[in-house]
């Protein structure tokens, strides 16, 4: 058969697909009897604060339920994963010595939720249980080889439409489906256990899972948090659903809708490496206006917020995209995994350029393998202005987090000084961690991780869950930087010598995650407010300074362009703030906490823009340089003198936006 038959036997699929949506088997959600977060019968937590605190976590953990945590090695449970978070410690795989290595946070996290993928969860029990009907099978011999990346199993997330085996599954479906329910209620019920409900509030869990599509090579993965414990009977996976908008409509069917106190949000991520699909505008099936209008609509209700940052790189922006005008922003090279994991050709500079011409003559590929700008949060943000000028409602209008993504089970673990890796056997040891070739994906094109923040009044579920709702979140590449950001045009001068900060800033203004109203003349210029804390760290890992603080504006132009500008507003970049790289030792001074209203003189009442806060540490040793520095000479990888890979970086914290959209036309 020939290639062009082929291809167009795959847009056929693809089609077909389109057409007939996904649907599933109707089921009750499984009720756990979460009274204290449905009906609200819980104390007030002591320090509940109508003004908010910050709070930290990691909405990203897979555990030993995960297929490829389970193939690294890692036998780390959920159980022992919340344990990690709050302050325990944990064993990790170090070769075939199990217990090899134990590991602990510096400082407990105030919340966190495993999130195994909800692909091969019951598959996975079936193959790992001799006395089954399955384990016998080719799939179940491949799946228990132990590689963590199976090529049988990405390519069943990487198709265009997805199946599951029969011998395992059977011919519809339900051994699985009934082999994952065991293991999802176990998940329920350890979240359960370490939720603290008492006044004092210590730490905060959330029922979870990861949606892992991988559909066409591109990642198109979500992590699925749950505001309680009434959650559906099992996961919706990318093997039920494969394409997004039928993940969003059976979440809000069988969820939200079904009257029974379920809520539920999606959090996607990795959108550097999806190869532009993530924020696409792409409306398949959907063909009138209205119809895109009501998908976008949809979108905004389940994804309220994005990950930008988390082990396998930053997604904010992106250097060298010809339609990017405006100020160059050189911290936009921050951690770009793609740039190391992913090359076209071996030691090219970059990746290629995506695809962009007609569908019938697209030949799909495994792994990410192109550029776009709209693989990153940034230009998303100018292009969902854009469509709601179009459609009126913008489909991308989401607040930013961060997280992990660990496959250790060890959630919040991003101290860069003493990394133990996310990926058990795969990255077990320092020589592990610091080895890049140059030419293919090595484990130093990985980084720690990052966590999410949220104002919110008390660390509980109900609370918490609001804060991602109504995007009062933020995101950190790993220290416990605090920041805040607040816009409005009637913002006061000396708000940053006022004692009553921030009740003004409420009073005046709207928070990170909020929209300006409409300006009421052509004179008017919004101001912000722009403060951030720097982590005083822990007693074994200071913190650092913050060096300055930067409010990014971003829009899109009449020519179809994405306009940016970076605006320093307060700190300063040349504060001759360096690290010696022999040591890992900081010089130079910085700041505990910077603060600015910032007006924007530049502003047009009749150009719709998006406005975020970047805080930004003084420099520090990245944590390859560190380990390299801890290895005897002779158990140094070369990679350790590889020019490409980063010596230092520079912690950051991103704010949620702030949106001004203009009057309609």
């Amino acid at each position: 058969m020939s290639i062009k038959n082929n291809k167009l036997i795959f847009v056929g699929l693809v089609a077909a697909l389109v057409a007939c949506g996904t649907e599933l088997p109707p089921e009750n959600v499984y009720d756990a009897r979460d009274f204290s977060s449905v009906s609200g019968e819980r104390v007030r937590c002591g320090h509940f604060n109508e003004l908010k605190n910050p709070y930290f976590g990691d909405l990203h953990v897979h555990t030993v339920n995960s297929n490829d945590a389970w193939a690294f090695g890692v036998r780390v449970t959920p159980d022992d994963a919340y344990n990690y978070a709050f302050g325990g410690e944990v064993a990790l795989p170090l070769g075939d010595q199990a217990e090899a290595r134990k590991v602990q946070i510096d400082r407990p996290l105030d919340f966190a939720a495993v999130t195994d993928h909800g692909e091969f969860l019951g598959e996975q029990q079936i193959c790992l249980d001799p006395n089954s009907g399955g384990y016998a099978t080719t799939f179940c011999a491949t799946f228990r080889q132990g590689d963590g990346r199976a090529p049988d199993l990405v390519k069943r997330i990487a198709a265009p439409f997805s199946w599951r085996d029969r011998e395992v599954c059977g011919s519809d479906g339900k051994k699985c489906a009934e082999a994952a329910k065991p293991v999802w209620q176990a998940n329920i019920a350890t979240a359960e256990k370490w939720n603290d409900r008492s006044e004092n509030c210590q730490r905060t869990t959330f029922v979870a899972y990861e949606y892992s599509s991988h559909r066409l090579g591109s990642n198109l993965h979500r992590n699925v948090i749950f505001r309680n414990a009434i959650v559906p009977p099992r996961p919706v996976s990318y093997l039920d659903a494969t394409r997004e908008w039928d993940l969003w409509r059976i979440l809000k069917q069988r969820c939200k809708d079904n009257g029974s106190g379920c809520d539920v949000l999606a959090i996607p991520h990795n959108s550097n490496i999806s190869n532009g699909r993530m924020f696409s505008v792409d409306y398949s099936g959907a063909y009138s206006k209205q119809a895109q209008a009501e998908r976008a609509k949809l979108r905004m209700e389940i994804e309220p917020i994005i990950e930008i940052m988390q082990h396998k790189g930053d997604s904010e922006c992106r250097n060298g995209i010809s339609s990017v005008l405006g100020t160059t922003d050189e911290l936009c090279d921050f951690e770009k995994f793609e740039n190391l994991a992913f090359r076209t050709v071996a030691g090219s500079e970059e990746v290629g350029t995506c695809y962009d011409g007609p569908l019938q003559d697209y030949i799909p590929h495994i792994g990410p393998n192109c550029i776009s700008a709209r693989s990153y949060v940034r230009y998303a943000l100018a292009d969902g202005q854009q469509e709601q000028k179009r459609i009126g409602v913008n489909p991308f209008k989401f607040g930013i987090s961060a997280s992990t993504d660990t496959h250790n089970g060890t959630a919040g673990g991003v101290q860069e000084a003493n990394f133990s890796g996310h990926l058990g056997n795969g990255d077990a040891t320092a020589a592990d961690r610091t080895n890049y070739s140059g030419e293919v994906a090595g484990n130093a094109s990985n980084n720690p991780g990052g966590l999410i923040g949220i104002w919110a009044a008390e660390n509980t579920r109900d609370a918490l869950f609001q804060g991602m709702r109504d995007k009062e979140v933020f995101g950190t590449s790993g220290p416990r930087i605090k920041p805040r950001f607040f816009g409005g045009f009637d913002l006061p001068e000396n708000l940053c010598s006022d004692p009553e900060i921030i009740e003004q800033a409420y009073r005046h203004g709207v928070p990170m995650g909020g929209d300006l109203p409409p300006a009421a003349s052509a004179q008017m210029t919004p101001g912000f407010l722009a403060l951030a804390q720097a982590d005083a760290g822990s007693e074994k890992f200071p913190g650092l300074p913050l060096q300055r603080l930067q409010v990014i504006k971003v829009w899109k132009d009449g020519d179809g362009n994405y306009q940016q500008r970076i605006h320093d507003v307060a700190g300063n970049a040349d504060n001759g703030a360096s690290v010696d790289l022999d040591s890992c030792q900081p010089r130079g001074e910085g700041y505990q906490q910077l603060c600015s209203v910032w007006r924007d003189s530049e502003f047009d009442t009749a150009q719709s823009a998006a406005y975020y806060m970047r805080a930004v540490e003084n420099p520090s040793c990245r944590y390859t340089t560190r380990q390299c520095l801890g290895l005897a000479e002779g158990e140094r990888p070369e990679s350790c003198d590889n020019d490409d890979l980063p010596k230092t970086i520079q912690e950051r914290a991103w704010s949620s936006p702030i949106w001004y959209t203009a009057a309609a036309e």
